[in-house]
């Protein structure tokens, strides 16, 4: 093997520290990605809601019927 062409001391600490980070980088990433979702965060949240509120329409993106506050199903109301 010519000497000439044999990399230096500081050319193999380079690649070895590339290597090490690209692994780092990499495992921090897949981390990242496969941990479940976390609930609305405090900033996100716009206060408590009323327990008989249901999805609003901009949340669902269908409209919401929601009946007067005394009335019940339909079959108890005519018996």
């Amino acid at each position: 093997m010519d000497p000439d062409t044999a990399l230096s001391a500081w050319q193999l600490a380079t690649i070895a520290v590339v290597a090490v980070v690209s692994l780092a980088a990499w495992l921090i990433a897949v981390f990242l990605a496969a941990r479940q979702p976390r609930g609305t965060s405090a900033a996100v949240n716009d206060g408590p809601r009323d327990m008989n509120d249901g999805p609003r329409e901009e949340e669902t993106g269908a409209a919401v019927t929601r009946l007067p506050a005394g009335a019940g199903p339909a079959d108890k109301a005519a018996a």
